[in-house]
């Protein structure tokens, strides 16, 4: 069967939650006590990632001029050591200096992951490339020994530094700590999904401890299962804030006044460190929006998603050569792991599947076994015992799966074979979930997004709970990656499926 998908036709998607932060108003001494707090726990923090930025700067520059001296032959050592150190001393400066350029611990990025990273590479590309100049300019011998060592060390250093103190923060906020405790302000509906959209990600980093409705005379708000007051009215915002100690108000809709924005800001001042408004749309990541000034009114500019042109053939050369890579390695584990299928149960070592691939294109997905032989003949006896929603059937404790196969699902290693599906270009490492024909013949409208690039390996899905995850949750997650897609965020999900599958959650 091949069901293809006309793009030109296919409906198009509501997109997630977007915040723009407006710049930081000025703080008076008379700042209430939750924004004062604020302030001090993200100096707390940022300091924390400066001093782990100028350690290992140091450290990898420190490296370079020992490199160097190491290598020096019939020169005075002296003069030597002070012409590193000289080396040594720019090198330490110039990348420090860029990574202050490049904002990469503005409140803004600091902690944000791929924002983060993407600053953090392109400061110290911006760097070195200045020693790059000044190398070839002077002819300086430690410079280029800085060059050698410093990329290919230092930027994984700095990312594994940012990574660990943003993981450090997440724990940190999951124990309700270092929250900005926020208000939100609109109608009922739009609050209920703005509160539940911040509140379920540890990343978003906001405690909403009210809100402040206009259509009702609620006087609390359940989402996921826990109570929000309701205070006060669109009038009252800028008050209602400082009593409750919230440091950002969160506008998830406004009334019919297109002063009435412009007139919060003012109220606000020297009360909350931002305000942030809640877009419908939804989904759009924040590199494919600008903001743009036309005579004063701000615009915000979306980039259309492509799925085609030069970005989709860095990602299947990518694709090419890490699925390469990964062959030579699963080649030896192989025939262990076959042996070990052949020992438990009857059956051939691999299993292969109907799914479907881009554009609605159906290949044979290859996997190592992990069910008993006759699994499909006994899904229909199985059906009322779904675990799953929507088209998917899952089962918590399915018995067609064998005892090795238990094992390989936990761990993900009964996907590896399809590592030759991505060489083949039936799938992608990195993409949305490959769909069963049965289930894309259910989709409706929207989801057939899901068909316009390849399938992948892994995906947010793959690190967001896996089979724990219900349909539309799984859906939700595909949708944000089609849209979003980006050859660096493959690799940064590639290195979260790689710590999903040490630490296996919801795999069944």
């Amino acid at each position: 069967m091949t069901a293809v998908i006309d793009r030109a036709t296919a409906p198009p998607i509501a997109a997630p939650h977007l915040s723009v932060v407006l710049p930081r108003h000025t703080v008076t001494p008379r700042s209430a006590p939750a924004l004062e707090h604020r302030q001090s726990w993200l100096r707390r923090y940022r300091a924390r990632v400066l001093l782990t930025d100028i350690a290992i700067v140091l450290m990898v520059t420190s490296i370079g001029a020992l490199v160097q001296l190491a290598g020096v032959a019939g020169i005075d050592p002296r003069d030597a050591s002070w012409q590193y150190l000289r080396v040594h001393v720019i090198t330490c400066v110039i990348w420090l200096l860029m990574l202050v350029l490049f904002q990469t611990r503005a409140e803004q990025t600091i902690g944000h992951g791929t924002t983060e990273y993407r600053r953090v590479v392109h400061a110290t590309g911006m760097a070195f490339g200045v020693l790059a100049i000044g190398f070839l300019l002077l002819q300086s011998q430690g410079l280029r020994t800085q060059l050698l060592v410093g990329l290919p060390v230092g930027i994984p250093a700095l990312l594994v530094g940012r990574w660990a103190w943003r993981h450090w923060l997440v724990r940190q906020r999951q124990l309700g700590a270092f929250l900005p405790r926020a208000l939100v302000v609109g109608r009922r509906r739009d609050v209920e999904h703005v509160t539940e959209s911040v509140q379920t990600h540890d990343v978003a980093g906001y405690h909403v401890v009210g809100v402040t409705l206009d259509d009702d005379g609620a006087r609390t708000v359940v989402v996921g299962g826990r109570a929000i007051p309701a205070l006060g009215s669109y009038n009252t915002v800028a008050r209602t804030a400082q009593q409750i100690g919230a440091d950002t108000v969160i506008v998830a809709s406004t009334p019919d006044d297109p002063e009435y924005l412009k007139q919060l800001s003012w109220q606000l001042e020297g009360t909350a460190a931002e305000l942030v408004l809640s877009s419908p749309l939804t989904d759009i990541a924040g590199p494919r929006m600008s903001l743009h000034q036309l005579e004063g009114m701000p615009l915000v500019r979306v980039t259309i998603p492509t799925f085609e042109g030069t970005r989709y053939l860095v990602k299947r050369a990518t694709d090419i050569i890490l699925s390469s890579l990964a062959l030579l390695v699963i080649g030896i584990a192989t025939p262990f792991i076959a042996l070990a299928i052949k020992f438990d149960s009857r059956g051939a070592v691999f299993f292969r599947q109907e799914r479907v691939g881009r554009d609605g294109q159906t290949f044979r997905m290859v996997k190592f076994r992990s069910m008993a032989a006759d699994a499909e003949e006994r899904k229909a006896e199985l059906l009322e015992q779904n675990d799953g929603a929507g088209p998917l059937f899952k089962m918590k404790a399915d018995p067609r799966i064998t005892r090795v196969g238990g094992i390989l699902r936990r761990f993900s290693l009964d996907e590896l074979p399809q590592f030759w599906n991505v060489l083949k270009g039936d799938m992608s490492i990195v993409g949305p979930r490959p769909p069963l024909p049965s289930e894309v013949t259910a989709y409706d409208g929207k989801v057939f997004r899901r068909l316009y690039i390849r399938p992948g390996i892994t995906g947010l899905w793959q690190v967001n709970g896996r089979s724990d995850l219900c349909w539309e949750e799984s859906v939700r997650l595909d949708l944000r990656y089609v849209e979003n897609w980006s050859v660096t965020g493959d690799l940064l999900l590639i290195c979260r499926t790689a710590a999903a599958m040490v630490r296996p959650s919801g795999s069944y």
